[in-house]
């Protein structure tokens, strides 16, 4: 396998960035616990953030969330106005990875991520690793989301590449499983000590 893999597609959250809602919410509820992954679970929900993943405006979606729950106003703008709150910074360990492969220069570099277009900017500036890819292909600016088929076709088309010569990793179980059917080599990211067991394994590093 690794003869023919000559590119690598890294997901970012998750992955390279430490992204939690969690991390804000625990200030905003006071250490509660319980209060706050119920917030996250019925209000501020995964589900409605996918959509802002997709390209929809966080005006919009804090309006409609706020119509529906008016008695959250605060909490629910807080998603988009603290955003950053939400981010402890780089994983290290999985960018040294990321850096290794850079400096060997075997394969090519690239990240496909599911990501508000209005907040990605700002994490752009923030992190240094995000200038190591030859190419990114951020969701909210396609107006589509891993795990559907299309944004895979967009960074193969955009970029040229062959799903059988990439190998993609991703920490969602769904995003890597839509890869697997595509064609895509893959790797279900856990840790960083399993990610650069499975790409040594492949040759890569």
């Amino acid at each position: 396998m690794s003869q023919q893999i000559n590119t690598v597609i890294f997901d970012l959250g998750g992955v390279l960035i430490d992204w939690n809602p969690e991390y804000l919410y625990r200030k905003i509820f006071v250490g509660n616990e319980e209060k706050m992954k119920w917030f996250l679970e019925n209000i501020c929900t995964p589900e409605w953030n996918m959509e802002q993943d997709a390209g929809r405006s966080f005006d919009l979606a804090c309006k409609l969330l706020i119509e529906d729950h008016p008695e959250y106003k605060l909490e629910i703008r807080a998603f988009f106005d603290r955003w950053e709150e939400m981010i402890q910074g780089e994983i290290k360990d999985s960018v040294l990875i990321l850096n290794r492969l850079k400096n060997l220069n075997k394969v090519k570099l690239y990240a496909l991520t599911n990501w508000s277009s209005e907040t990605f900017p700002i994490a752009q500036r923030k992190y240094s690793c995000f200038n190591q890819f030859e190419g990114i292909v951020v969701s909210g600016e396609e107006k589509t989301r891993k795990p559907f088929n299309k944004i895979y076709e967009i960074i193969l088309e955009r970029f040229n590449l062959k799903p059988e010569n990439c190998l993609f990793i991703d920490d969602s179980p769904d995003n890597i499983n839509k890869a697997n059917k595509l064609n895509f080599n893959t790797i279900h990211f856990r840790n960083p000590a399993q990610l650069q067991k499975e790409i040594e394994a492949l040759g890569l590093l």
